[in-house]
């Protein structure tokens, strides 16, 4: 028998870490090959990690809600036959090792903390006397925060089969030095979650028809972003309405040759990002980010393009090198990322690298809005409904009023980089662009 360390895969060139979020397998359990052992979330994209051989699943060695960094072996598969040159054997001692690197167990922030403190404590045993299993990342916060057998024993573990997990031992840790104020040794703490915690440090009136519900993993992270960015961004807005009759009359009439041929539905989408990608085109410096004092100038165009989840939140696909397609690829292109964003089965590298982001707010039915910027970039674009509204017709023969469908784009840039000029050129000469549309052109 062979067995074969499991790695956490590499998900792209900006991400060095994930979450384990779910086991998908158990201790025992035959594994094909190719089927999803873990869930797995980074700070990019939720995601599964397959199985690259079929065997029995004999050891997991990072729990849920650990973070491991890529590269590190998360599990432990035994396969029929001898190791090939390319699995690596796993000695049976080694699995049980009592002490590990703590440089490979640790976070960053983790490590500092580590680094920080003069001593340690002697090595933590895998299994208690009362039988409860603690993680190689859990021992090692233990041992190097100086937390004894006893007082791990004390905590309520919020992990399967109320295991510790990382982050119990941490908020442990964290309570612990104010409770050792009061007392010579240190009570039962049971282990809240976030929003016990927040309640606790600022008590919330709450009367017996409200509910305080924890924020999801990708909401914090949402929010986390969002603050970010208006603190690092002097975010600026210009608007402008846009005529886009000729567009609505135009997909109106081939919209259904169009999902003859192609097998696509056409929608205004992918309309707009190619004319937007043609006008950044034309105002290369909306492409750049800033890094420091200094501005870096993309040779790309990478089109973030805005989606919404069930769950409400948002997440970014990104359409690269979207200058290049024309309106056939843009639509394959806008229906793929957009139906696989619904079901969240985007890839990690999908979500990365954008240097613009075009959301559409006029999908929720608002006329406009002012965005927010995607860091690092520095602007956004909103695209507000469409709407049938009377307007001034100029004609040779005269004004007239009459029925024309129109829009509000909302341009939302950094002043740091982009002034007004910039920002105001770059949705006048979208507009132009869009109102010039030929309703006799092919598609």
């Amino acid at each position: 028998m062979a067995r074969f360390e499991l790695k956490l895969p590499k998900m792209g060139e900006s991400v060095a870490e994930a979450t384990i979020t779910s086991w998908l397998k158990e201790v025992g359990d035959s594994i094909e090959l190719d089927e999803a052992i873990l869930a797995i979330a980074t700070d990019k994209v939720d995601s599964e990690v397959p199985s690259e051989v079929e065997g029995v699943l004999v050891e997991i060695l990072f729990e849920k809600d650990s973070v491991v960094q890529v590269g590190e072996t998360i599990a432990i598969i035994e396969t029929e036959g001898e190791a090939t040159a390319d699995h690596t054997l796993v000695a049976e001692e080694a699995a049980d090792d009592e002490v590990l690197s703590i440089s490979e167990e640790l976070t960053e922030l983790e490590q500092t903390v580590a680094t920080a403190k003069e001593t340690v404590s002697q090595p933590i045993a895998k299994t208690s006397v009362s039988g409860k299993f603690y993680s190689p990342l859990v021992r090692n916060i233990a041992q190097t925060e100086g937390v004894s057998m006893e007082e791990l024993e004390r905590i309520q573990g919020s992990g399967k089969d109320g295991r510790v997990t990382k982050d119990d031992i941490l908020l442990y840790i964290a309570q612990r030095s104010k409770v050792l104020q009061t007392t010579s040794k240190p009570p039962v703490i049971p282990v809240q979650n976030e929003v016990e915690v927040v309640a606790n440090a600022s008590p919330i009136s709450v009367n017996g028809e409200d509910e305080i519900v924890e924020m999801s993993r990708m909401g914090k992270l949402v929010s986390k972003h969002m603050v970010n960015s208006v603190q690092t961004s002097a975010h600026v807005q210009s608007f402008i309405e846009i005529d886009v009759t000729n567009i609505v009359h135009w997909r109106d009439k081939v919209k259904d040759a169009f999902f003859q041929r192609e097998g696509e539905k056409l929608t205004f989408t992918p309309i707009f990002m190619q004319a937007v990608a043609a006008t950044i085109k034309k105002f290369p410096l909306i492409n750049i980010s800033v890094q420091g004092e200094s501005i870096v100038k993309k040779k790309h165009i990478h089109l973030g393009m805005a989606a919404a989840l069930p769950d409400g939140n948002l997440i970014v696909p990104v359409i690269k090198n979207a200058d290049q397609l024309n309106l056939v690829g843009m639509t394959k292109k806008v229906n793929d990322l957009a139906g696989r964003a619904r079901t969240n089965q985007l890839k990690p590298d999908e979500i990365q690298d954008g240097t613009y982001t075009v959301t559409n707010v006029g999908s929720f039915g608002s006329v406009m809005g002012t965005p927010i910027i995607n860091q690092p970039q520095v602007a956004i674009l909103a695209l507000g409904a469409i709407r049938k509204v009377p307007a001034v017709i100029e004609t040779p023969e005269g004004d007239f009023i009459g029925i024309r469908q129109k829009m509000f784009v909302s341009h939302s840039y950094d002043h740091r980089v982009v002034n007004g000029a910039l920002g105001g050129m770059f949705i006048k000469t979208l507009k132009e662009s869009l109102e010039a549309w030929d309703l006799d052109q092919d598609f």
